[in-house]
């Protein structure tokens, strides 16, 4: 106990003054992140279900706390005794008008979800016109700083507001009610009624919990593709560099997408090919159909990394072929799970990407040709 008293002690003063309510939303947004960023953790279903809490009900709730800070009145316990004077009568409206600043539980909850439904595609809004776009990690680190400033506002003018005035969510009055309604019912109607609802809830929590955390995998795929970089700095499938000189070397962006559902090693093996193409007639006489020989092959180069399920990686990539000849063909070959035969071909993966290049002799080089 002493030990636990101590280590509270080293807690910043202002965290540990937080109101329950925003410490338990400070506290869910770490636990998000965790969920999000963390390296085994992130693969599991606990990712989902605190998404779906964070996105949907977190920021709206911190900035509903930071907008209003004072504690509401239901209109029933605010409203005057209408019986006797009507001076009187007007200054009891009066004064629950007054009141009536806040806003209770009920109209949190609901504006709380109102609000982030509306917060949280304006932040990726925001976020699709700067240099890191709407992704997961942009994207979770923008709502955790909304909602962690809103949260610190909304603490701010909680503790500038006189205690009886500050909103406090009535977990003991919850509690009591609660177990006045189930334990304690006026009529065995009451009784089975309750049983009911606590059932229907159960049920519906089970299925909603089921279908998140369980969802279906649907096609599992992985992508490779050349991308280069434009005048803006833009990476764009285009302006692919097809003319080389022996000895040097232009760049490209090798890109790799996982939809695995899994986190997955890939490696690439790069070959340079020296190939013939050839056009056969089909039978109706009006297209050709091309057969391409590769006459000789050579690896350039192969490398891995690791990528989570629904991410992607770009790899800045060096492209220097050996192989003089016009028409030479670049082929990138991705293999999931590392699983690379002894010698790679077109033919051993369903994923790859090709580009075909013109390489001219270097004045001082003697290097073979592939034509």
């Amino acid at each position: 106990m002493v030990a636990f008293r101590s280590v509270w002690l080293l807690i910043p003063r202002p965290i540990r003054q937080l109101p329950a309510d925003l410490a338990a939303v400070a506290a869910f947004v770490v636990a998000t992140n965790v969920a999000v960023f963390a390296p085994i953790i992130r693969e599991t279903p606990l990712r989902v279900a605190l998404g779906l809490v964070f996105v949907l009900f977190t920021p709206g709730y911190a900035f509903i706390a930071a907008l209003f800070p004072e504690a509401g009145e239901t209109p029933e316990e605010t409203a005057p005794d209408t019986e006797g004077d009507e001076t009187a009568d007007l200054d009891g409206w009066s004064d629950s008008l007054s009141a009536r600043d806040g806003i209770d539980g009920i109209e949190r909850v609901a504006l709380s979800f109102g609000l982030s439904i509306a917060i949280v595609p304006l932040i990726g809004l925001v976020l699709n016109f700067t240099p890191w776009g709407i992704r997961l990690a942009p994207i979770a680190v923008a709502v955790s700083g909304f909602t962690l400033v809103s949260t610190a506002v909304a603490a701010t003018r909680r503790w500038e507001l006189p205690a009886e005035d500050r909103f406090q969510i009535p977990y003991r009055d919850w509690y009591a009610a609660g177990r006045s309604e189930l334990l304690e019912p006026d009529t065995r109607a009451d009784a089975a009624l309750n049983v009911l609802l606590v059932l229907s809830v159960l049920l519906a929590a089970g299925s909603v919990g089921y279908a998140v955390l369980v969802p279906p995998e649907g096609e599992q795929f992985s992508a490779i593709y050349l991308l280069t970089e434009d005048d803006d700095g833009d990476l764009v499938a285009d302006d692919y560099p097809e003319e080389f000189t022996q000895g040097e070397s232009q760049e490209l962006i090798v890109g790799i997408d996982n939809h695995e559902h899994e986190t997955t090693d890939y490696t690439v093996v790069v070959l340079e090919q020296d190939v013939e193409v050839s056009g056969t007639e089909t039978v109706a006489g009006n297209a050709t159909i091309n057969e391409t020989v590769v006459r000789e092959q050579r690896e350039l180069d192969r490398f891995s990394t690791t990528i989570a399920h629904n991410e992607s990686w770009h790899h800045e990539y060096d492209l220097e072929p050996t192989m003089v000849g016009e028409d030479q063909r670049i082929v990138w070959l991705l293999f999931p799970d590392g699983d690379v035969p002894a010698e790679p071909s077109m033919d051993d993966t369903e994923y790859f990407v090709h580009l075909w290049v013109d390489v001219a002799a270097s004045s001082n080089s003697s290097a073979p040709s592939g034509s």
